[in-house]
């Protein structure tokens, strides 16, 4: 499978923008009657993300707000950094509630920990059903074949893994193709002359997680631009 996504043409900011909203538009939103959406939002915050830590940090302050104006949706956020350090958040459906701590996590060296937020998401997902799972990261230092078994635990589970990109990493890219795929999530990729549009992507996927199509669609007529991409591909 490796090997098949290297021989794949490198493709556009734009292109890789139109496949992920194709992608999310075509996962469906699996949530009980009367229960809120449950959405993992995992970061890594190892030192090579220091310099950008910042931006990243207020885009995630602007996808809890989103999610909280929406309603219906539950949040949880996972970290990991240092030397083995990984830690979650308790699931909360006030986004402010999760800014305050997120706002005193700074970077730490290490290597990456995504088998950690896997794994997590599996044990989440067994108590009570995880909608999706968004992961931003801008490299991977594991073995990339249990990373893609544990995706594919989740695929079965119908837990899909959306997986944010930051930079040129193609280790990287590869492997997060390959989670995206085998978990039914998809994949994007940004950089410092993306940032709106990695803002607008986590907003319209809050918004799917939420409510559906009904919330996207509130959300397009708002903002238009890529929530309105994103309805549009909604069958």
């Amino acid at each position: 499978m490796a090997k098949d996504i290297e021989n794949t043409p490198e493709k556009t900011g734009k292109d890789d923008v139109a496949e992920f909203l194709k992608k999310v538009a075509a996962t469906p939103v699996q949530t009980p009657a009367g229960k809120d959406g449950r959405l993992i939002f995992a970061i890594d915050a190892t030192a090579s993300r220091q310099p950008t830590w910042d931006r990243a940090s207020h885009l995630q302050h602007e996808m809890f707000e989103e999610a909280a104006s929406i309603g219906g949706l539950a949040l949880q956020v996972a970290f990991f950094r240092g030397f083995g350090e990984f830690k979650a958040t308790k699931w909360t459906t006030d986004s402010q509630a999760l800014i305050k701590p997120m706002s005193r996590v700074f970077c730490l060296g290490g290597h990456t920990q995504i088998e950690k937020v896997l794994k997590h998401a599996l044990r989440q997902t067994k108590k009570e059903r995880v909608n999706a799972l968004v992961y931003v990261g801008d490299c991977m230092e594991e073995d990339a074949d249990q990373l893609c078994h544990l995706a594919g635990q989740l695929g079965m589970l119908r837990v899909p893994v959306f997986l944010f990109q930051e930079g040129y990493d193609g280790i990287a890219e590869n492997c997060f193709r390959q989670i995206a795929k085998l978990s039914g999530g998809a994949y994007c990729r940004f950089d410092s002359a993306s940032a709106s549009t990695l803002r607008n992507l986590l907003r319209a996927v809050a918004a799917y997680a939420a409510g559906g199509r009904r919330a996207l669609s509130d959300l397009s007529k708002k903002s238009g631009g890529e929530a309105r991409l994103l309805l549009e591909q909604i069958k």
